[in-house]
């Protein structure tokens, strides 16, 4: 039994060897999205405001946007309040589903870039090729192979090497590279696998679950393309984005969600004070009529049941930034250690090959010596 595992372990992951490389790869930069953001795109990411500045009205801030961009929809408005990190409006070309982020001063009421396709920038770009390779729902179905084939990778190599807990700090680093190599592999293998089970279920989840949502939405063929506003006229964000702070205590937006299809509302997503560190940005929801504006249902995370906490806590455990600082960069490094895994295996398995083949060899040549 332990050979066949051994045996489905090992090509398991030369299947997986190429996607799970770039799944890491793209994955511990992402980490660190925001920031890099602000690094290259200051003009775009950062405002500097004083600490007493006030968000201008969502309203103005809305009719600002499409004044400025007249053959868009507004799709989403992502919401910040640090006085620091610019808000970002998701827009979407009107007839199509082609999707755009403009990011706009939200103390001055200043656009600060034009529409821009969701993969144009850089971490953008990588985060499309993350998720999905840049291939959309064909890409997304790749990526949850991948995962299911990280966990079975994760959980066959815990089964294989679990005697190595006794030794895993012992390295041979006086033995033969074959030795060395597998060594290494074991060890950043045991080590790394909790988290990496984590990201690999986390990330399969999401694929598969976005895959579901459009095979269930749009599956047909059947997709409405925005082309014109789909909520009534009269309706005032910024007056529902300070009642959904007014509904749940200590509640603060942080995502608007835009009725952009036919059978959605307006949702607000946003955090509140909470003792779980898991708990994320989006957890708690408040959602309104698109045509009354009246209130249709809100839900606190600190009243959910224990699927949809745990459904939500996949955010802060998938990127890691539940412990602040320190546990991005256990992800970000742990994240890369598949890159490790993927050479030392892939030489441990040439090795073997070649061991095999020479071993062959000289039983063939063995027999030929014995038949003359």
């Amino acid at each position: 039994m332990r050979k066949t595992l051994f045996k489905w372990h090992s090509y398991g992951a030369l299947i997986a060897m190429l996607p799970l490389l770039i799944i890491s790869i793209t994955g511990s930069i992402l980490v660190f999205k925001v920031e890099i953001d602000s690094l290259l795109r200051p003009a775009h990411m950062v405002v500097d405001a004083e600490s007493t500045s006030e968000r201008v009205s969502l309203d103005t801030l809305m009719q600002t946007t499409l004044t400025a961009n007249p053959e868009y929809e507004l799709g989403g408005w992502e919401l910040f309040d640090d006085k620091q990190r610019s808000d970002a409006a998701y827009v979407i070309k009107r007839g199509t589903e082609d999707w755009g982020k403009v990011y706009i001063n939200q103390y001055s009421g200043e656009l600060l870039s034009q529409p821009q396709a969701m993969d144009h920038y850089i971490t953008d770009w990588l985060l499309e090729l993350h998720y999905s390779f840049l291939l959309h729902v064909k890409g997304a179905w790749v990526g949850f192979f991948a995962a299911l084939l990280m966990l079975f990778l994760g959980i066959s190599g815990i089964i294989l090497y679990r005697r190595f807990w006794a030794k895993i700090f012992t390295m041979r680093f006086n033995a033969v590279r074959r030795i060395l190599f597998s060594d290494i592999h074991k060890f950043i293998g045991i080590l790394s696998s909790p988290i990496l089970l984590i990201m690999a279920f986390t990330g399969g989840y999401w694929n598969i679950a976005g895959i579901l949502h459009e095979i269930n939405d749009h599956g047909d063929g059947g997709h409405v393309y925005i082309t014109a506003p789909l909520h009534s006229p009269d309706i005032s964000f910024e007056s529902l984005r300070q009642q959904s702070s007014q509904e749940i205590p200590t509640y603060q937006a942080g995502y608007l969600a835009m009725p952009h299809e036919p059978d959605r509302d307006i949702s607000f997503y946003g955090a509140v004070e909470t003792s779980n560190p898991l708990n994320s940005e989006y957890s708690s929801v408040v959602k309104f009529d698109k045509t009354t504006g009246e209130l249709l249902s809100k839900q606190d995370i600190r009243e959910a049941g224990f699927l949809m906490v745990f459904l939500d806590s996949f955010r802060k455990l998938h990127f890691g930034y539940f412990g602040g600082l320190l546990t991005r960069i256990i992800w970000c490094i742990v994240g890369l250690m598949p890159v490790f895994l993927g050479f030392t295996g892939l030489y441990l398995f040439w090795s073997r090959r070649k061991q095999k083949t020479a071993a062959k060899r000289s039983r063939i040549a063995i027999d030929t010596q014995s038949a003359t």
